[in-house]
């Protein structure tokens, strides 16, 4: 299967910005897996869709705000450290820019010399290890200087770090947000809760690598990303629990679908588990846990858009999108919602 396959045509001016003033007023393309065949709705309307006893998995990971510009030393010319990877000994992995000045033993000043810190090795795919020297709590340092890494395709500046951060988001470590979940608010959890419909967490910390282009011909030529996810005992319970008796598990998210199926047994049990994952699911792809998903709009030629075809099939899939298109729905991460059932 090529990775031109899953081209389509995208208007620029359809990448949302900015998120819209309410979460759940986004607009919601209802997609039937089965037929194709796709309903014009609202996020708010999402309950009409479940029925007591399915449930919602969710990626409650919290976006680091991970972005650092600072100056190097001596000499002051500006720079950007991306944080990706906590290596432990107060050293990370990391994005920096301008690459060609940031080599072993550069060192570097963020916040008037708050947060001081030394390039100390160049990796092979050139990302670097940075160890960092401050005082205190580094994440208290970092929420002080830090700013949100948002994705390249989104120009404008975040008014308000917490509208890139889900209602739900509690455990630290993502460098991107899981934005299928940017649309709950937390009246609307409590709804579907209250109508008999089981919610649960995992936790996946979304890499850059998320955002990574396919650039080979051939999809299964692709070297997928590597992120780091767990699934706690009370989830995997409510997720055996909900399929012994007959309900649906319905992913939030592409995250929390990567989550789920790298961990569950032949039989779609799930067992409580954490590690490393770099599964790619495109299609021709045999689920063993999805019932349904909660997505957003993604790039064309992605693995997210291979993943969602995987699903629904790519004709459908396809013919979704354009539809999307045609009716100015809003693309990528603050953009608007589809519902896979």
């Amino acid at each position: 299967m090529k990775t031109h396959d899953f081209y389509f045509d995208l208007p620029e001016e359809l990448i949302a910005q900015t998120p819209i003033e309410k979460r759940d007023a986004s607009r919601l393309l209802v997609l039937d897996k089965e037929t194709g065949e796709w309903q014009h709705r609202h996020f708010f309307d999402l309950p009409d869709y479940l029925r007591p006893g399915d449930c919602l998995i969710l990626n409650d990971s919290r976006v680091l705000p991970a972005r650092l510009l600072g100056q190097r030393l001596p000499g002051g010319g500006a720079c950007e450290v991306l944080l990706l990877i906590d290596k432990g000994n107060k050293t990370w992995e990391c994005l920096v820019r301008p690459g060609k000045h940031l080599r072993a033993g550069a060192r570097l000043s963020f916040g008037d010399g708050e947060l001081t810190a030394e390039v100390t090795e160049v990796l092979p795919d050139g990302n670097r290890l940075v160890r960092f020297d401050y005082e205190g709590i580094f994440l208290e340092v970092l929420d002080r200087l830090g700013k949100m890494p948002l994705p390249p395709y989104i120009k404008a500046e975040l008014q308000d770090r917490e509208r890139y951060q889900t209602v739900y988001s509690r455990v630290i470590g993502s460098a991107a947000a899981p934005t299928a979940g940017l649309h709950f608010t937390r009246e609307l959890l409590q709804k579907v809760q209250d109508m008999g419909v089981g919610v649960g967490y995992v936790t996946l910390h979304v890499g850059l690598g998320t955002f990574r282009p396919v650039k080979e011909d051939e999809i299964t030529d692709h070297e997928m990303h590597s992120e780091y996810c767990t699934i706690p005992p009370e989830t995997a319970d409510l997720i055996n629990r909900t399929k012994a008796n007959g309900g649906r598990v319905i992913c939030v998210g592409t995250t929390s679908c990567r989550t789920l199926e790298s961990w569950a047994q032949e039989d779609g049990t799930v067992v409580p588990s954490a590690g490393w994952t770099n599964i790619f699911i495109y299609p021709g792809y045999r689920f063993k846990v999805l019932d349904g998903l909660i997505t957003n709009f993604h790039l064309p030629e992605s693995t997210l858009i291979m993943l969602v075809s995987a699903l629904a099939g790519r004709e459908h899939v396809l013919a979704a999108y354009e539809e999307a298109v045609r009716e100015r729905y809003r693309f990528f991460s603050f953009g608007d919602a589809m519902l896979i059932l």
